[in-house]
């Protein structure tokens, strides 16, 4: 007989077994249990459903999931946890102790298709390995659900297309994990630089890296490259806000490899410059051996900086004029219930997949660059 798992150890079964046989009604209490458990989940989505909330089912339930998504869930107001999709059966039990996720809401890679019939789940959030974006959206597309994906939305530009494409033709909204758009600090230093409140920008300065970069990261099939593809991003994406422009052409450089071995498929670092109309320039860095994270926009009359800049969390800023004293916020949880919003009064998401799609034509123009050594027009 296997041995039952917490609150029952197995030093108090063996205490019990000697005592006396575990009988019938012993077998029909721990079913109740289990029966007054699912209807307590039950009664929970229930709930959910009556406030008007709109169910989110996760799609791969690794670190930012785990660490990120879930715990703002339960912060939201618009929209819940109502379901996941894992490859992991051990994480499946965990997550549906954690968050009283009902059997029926929890899916692994192969019943995914099986989502098209649930109710529960109005919103698919893929938070997979860069490359398996495109597979997921579509299928999510296919099931008749809205779809939020983390960024970078694919690794290639015909990904993008295909994943619009299909959520179009479903009729149902994509929108990318750009959580930063809900950010105080990174809103203001966008309506500092649209708005030209310390007159024309003409430079900017993003870097964003980190140390210690490890997994399907490191694997180019999976990320379609190494930091720029992970955190660099945040980079093209800030100088894009910032001056609400895009950048007409890039150069790049890549970093030398200390470990060569680790980074034999991707690059471990990279600089590159973004050439904006009206002569703007964007002095970029990104790695996965050095730790930085700015956004700065020096303009005619004046500056704004961010540091760190792209964080989850402890984001600070100044100007020329003085600090930024904007409180923290839970950046995942007004992601996503503005996406529900958006969804229930039928208005465009501000991170829509053409957003996306524009983000990763530029870092594949960065890509060319670094490896022609050229000017890329993008």
């Amino acid at each position: 007989m296997k041995p039952l798992k917490p609150p029952y150890t197995r030093r108090q079964f063996l205490h019990d077994a000697s005592l006396t046989l575990f009988s019938m009604s012993n077998l029909a209490a721990l079913g109740a249990y289990a029966d007054n458990t699912n209807v307590q989940r039950e009664k929970m989505l229930s709930v959910h459903k009556a406030k008007g909330k709109l169910g989110i089912a996760l799609v791969g339930l690794g670190g930012y999931s785990g660490g990120q998504l879930a715990p703002a869930l339960q912060e939201t107001q618009y929209c819940y946890l109502a379901g996941i999709v894992t490859g992991t059966p051990s994480k499946a039990v965990e997550w549906k102790q954690r968050y009283n996720i009902p059997d029926r809401n929890i899916y692994n890679y192969q019943t995914f298709d099986k989502i098209k019939d649930n109710k529960d789940i109005d919103i698919v959030y893929v938070v997979l390995p860069n490359a398996l974006h495109a597979e997921y959206v579509i299928k999510a597309a296919k099931a008749g659900k809205h779809v939020i994906c983390e960024k970078p939305m694919a690794i290639t530009v015909e990904d993008c297309d295909r994943m619009i494409a299909a959520c179009k033709e479903a009729g149902k909204m994509l929108s990318i994990g750009y959580r930063l758009h809900f950010e105080p600090h990174n809103m203001e230093i966008m309506r500092i630089g649209q708005k030209k409140q310390f007159g024309s920008i003409k430079r900017l300065i993003a870097e964003n890296g980190f140390s210690g970069a490890g997994g399907w990261r490191l694997d180019k099939q999976l990320a379609g490259g190494g930091p720029l593809m992970d955190v660099g991003i945040y980079c093209v994406q800030g100088c894009r806000y910032t001056t609400g422009i895009e950048p007409v052409a890039v150069w790049a450089q890549e970093g030398p490899k200390t470990d060569p071995d680790k980074f034999r498929s991707v690059e471990e670092s990279l600089t590159w410059q973004m050439e904006f109309p009206n002569g703007i320039i964007a002095e970029c860095k990104t790695s996965y051996a050095q730790s930085m994270n700015v956004l700065r926009a020096e303009a005619e009359n004046g500056w704004a900086e961010l540091s760190p800049a792209f964080a989850y969390g402890g984001i600070n800023g100044k100007t020329s004029k003085g600090d930024l004293n904007f409180g923290q916020v839970n950046q995942q949880a007004r992601q996503m219930d503005d996406f529900a919003q958006a969804i229930v009064n039928n208005r465009p998401t501000p991170v829509p997949g053409e957003m996306g799609r524009q983000d990763v034509k530029i870092l594949q123009a960065i890509y060319q660059a670094m490896q022609s050594g050229e000017r890329t027009t993008i």
